[in-house]
Formats: C-alpha cells, structure tokens, sequence
C-alpha cells in the first residue's frame, strides 16, 4: 500500500509512519496545506490519511479538490473533532472513512485495509486472476496450491499489476507507486526491470502463465490476453 499521511502533529504523524513503513507500505507525509496539496495534486495513493486543522489551511478544502480533480485516492479522515457535522461534510464531500483521535494504530490500520480492499479489490480478502491467488489479508501469493514467496516489492508489484490488469502502466508509475517521492527515477530504471524479472520468474516457476507484457516505450500490462 502506498499511504500519504497528512498530520501536522509530529508525534502522530511519526508514529503512524513507522506503523505502516514496519508493515512493509510505502508512506510519504506532509504537515501543512502547501505541502499536502502538492504532494496530492502530483502522485496518486491507495489511501490519504487527512487531519482537518492543518497549518496554512483545511483539510476539507484537500478533499474538495481530491474530489474536484477526479482522483481515485482513498481517504481517511483522521481528526479530533467529534462533531456530527463534522463526520457528515468530509463523508459527503467524498471521504471514504471517518476517524476520531485518539485511535489505536492497529484500528486504523483495519480502516486503510478495508478502504483500499472496497477501491481496488471490490471488498473481497480474496484476490484472484486465473491460477493466481492473493491472500490479502496475510499477505499470502499462490499459483494453484503452490505457495509463491515474493519480497515486499515483488509483492506490491504484483498488486499493483492486478489492481490495474489490461491497462499500460507506465515505468514511472510503478517506480513511483512502489517507492514514492524518495526515489530519483529520471534516469535509471534498472530495479525496475530486476523486480519484474523476479516476480515473472517465481509466479512462472510456480505454475502461472505470463501475463507482464511488455508495452515497448511505454510501459507494462498485465493481461490475460
């Protein structure tokens, strides 16, 4: 998963950080308005974690323009108001959840999963594509019955491929979904290839069919076709 946690509470916003980043995701972060609008205006997320009283701004003023801009970013509102209209303007603006602090990580972690399993993956624990498997829930890839034991990127990128099956998807975009904003991808795309190569080489020893295609100059796709 990829998180983007927008928190100007620096104990907060670090301690989610390293929740999620132990739990092998990809975080970026940002502690006022300027930053967050950049951030969400340039890269996409599975999920936003989005505190309404930010410095230099509001939250709902970032969802009004998530919403305005059509991006399919989950987003969590994580806020210390406790208001009924509060919860009722970031839900009807768009938000996908509604979060009251103090929370515990490991609740807030069940919000993400369940965000990005109704988004991407129609709500089911379950992901399938033909022979492939995925069991979400603990992480778990199979061919068939074979069990495929894939590193966390190897494991990203698979989803990432099936989360956007029968569509080109540029290298950038994959870089930039599996690493983030930390990675300098303008010249080298070297770890991208290696990955793909690893990925396509256990799914394909486990059974599976070759579904990455190369989209020469553009991109891969992962199809069935």
């Amino acid at each position: 998963m990829k998180i983007l946690i927008v928190e100007d509470e620096q104990a907060l916003r670090e301690s989610i950080e390293d929740y999620f980043t132990e739990a092998g995701n990809i975080c970026e972060t940002a502690n006022d308005y300027a930053s967050a609008l950049t951030k969400t205006n340039l890269y996409r997320y599975d999920c936003i974690l989005l505190d309404i009283t930010l410095p230099g701004g509001n939250g709902i003023n970032l969802l009004e323009n998530l919403k305005k801009n059509n991006y399919p970013d989950g987003v969590l509102i994580i806020s210390a108001r406790n208001s009924l209209d509060d919860r009722l303007l970031g839900l009807d603006l768009g938000a996908d959840d509604y979060l009251v602090k103090p929370f515990h990580l490991s609740e807030l972690k069940s919000r993400v999963t369940a965000i990005i399993r109704r988004k991407s993956f129609n709500g089911s624990n379950l992901l399938k594509f033909n022979e492939i498997s995925i069991d979400l829930a603990g992480k778990e890839v199979k061919v068939g019955k074979r069990l495929v034991k894939l590193t966390p990127k190897e494991y990203g990128l698979l989803l990432y491929f099936i989360a956007n099956q029968e569509k080109v998807v540029s290298k950038n975009a994959i870089a930039e979904h599996l690493w983030g904003d930390r990675i300098d991808i303008a010249d080298n795309f070297k770890f991208i290839y290696s990955h793909i190569k690893n990925t396509r080489k256990k799914l394909m020893e486990a059974g599976s069919k070759d579904y990455i295609q190369a989209a020469y100059g553009t991109g891969y796709k992962f199809s069935a076709k």
